[in-house]
């Protein structure tokens, strides 16, 4: 299931897995909205018959959101609560809705994405950062809670990645950040899709309640 707000991309990764021969379905999904993620998760149940994995990636970039995170004292406070409503909120809605799924199938694997924004203390999008170290913080809870009865849930923490909706001004931040990256190149959505497959797989059946850093080595801890 690829679920999305914006239907017509989730429409067109979907298309891009079933042209390789495996079946996807599209859907539109806002992930600040419990009724549409409640929605979902019923979708997925008819589809196929159960949940076995999750993939959280979600944010609210849109210029009056993250635009206006500015500092402590300066953010308007309907920034704040915009941005933890879709940033966090959004992945507890999510993981409440598939863990009693995947608890009924005996164990999943759940990947959230967070940010290295959680680690550096930027001087301003104070909501963004404090949104991503929470879905650190929740993800080690579920990992705590439910990984005895086959629950294992990771993070995988992106640095700055270059997509096709990178605009100019990202741009100017990542040439500005390539000279201190020690892999020496920006980060690609390849990256971060091996990383949350590798986490989703077997071969990671006892990693659990971690924070991957995929950022080229900028945030070495």
């Amino acid at each position: 299931m690829v679920a999305d707000i914006d239907v017509a991309a989730a429409t067109r990764v979907a298309a891009s897995i079933t042209t390789s021969g495996d079946l996807a379905v599209p859907m539109a999904c806002d992930i600040a909205e419990e009724p549409s993620v409640r929605d979902m998760f019923e979708e997925v149940a008819r589809a196929f018959g159960g949940v076995d994995l999750l993939h959280n990636v979600a944010a609210d970039l849109s210029p009056g959101t993250i635009g206006r995170d500015t500092d402590l004292l300066e953010i308007d406070l309907a920034v704040w609560d915009r941005t933890m409503h879709v940033n966090l909120r959004g992945y507890v809605l999510t993981m409440r809705a598939a863990i009693p799924m995947m608890l009924a199938r005996g164990g999943g694997a759940i990947v959230n994405t967070s940010s290295a924004a959680a680690f550096v203390g930027e001087a301003i999008r104070p909501a963004y950062g404090t949104a991503k170290a929470g879905i650190n913080a929740v993800t080690r809870h579920v990992a705590s809670r439910w990984g005895q009865e086959g629950i294992r849930c990771n993070v995988v923490a992106p640095g700055l990645i270059v997509t096709e909706t990178t605009t100019e001004a990202m741009l100017t931040v990542l040439a500005e950040t390539l000279a201190r990256n020690p892999s020496g190149r920006h980060g690609t959505p390849d990256d971060i899709a091996a990383s949350v497959a590798y986490l989703l797989s077997s071969d990671a059946d006892f990693i659990n309640g971690q924070v991957i850093s995929v950022d080229g080595g900028i945030t070495m801890r």
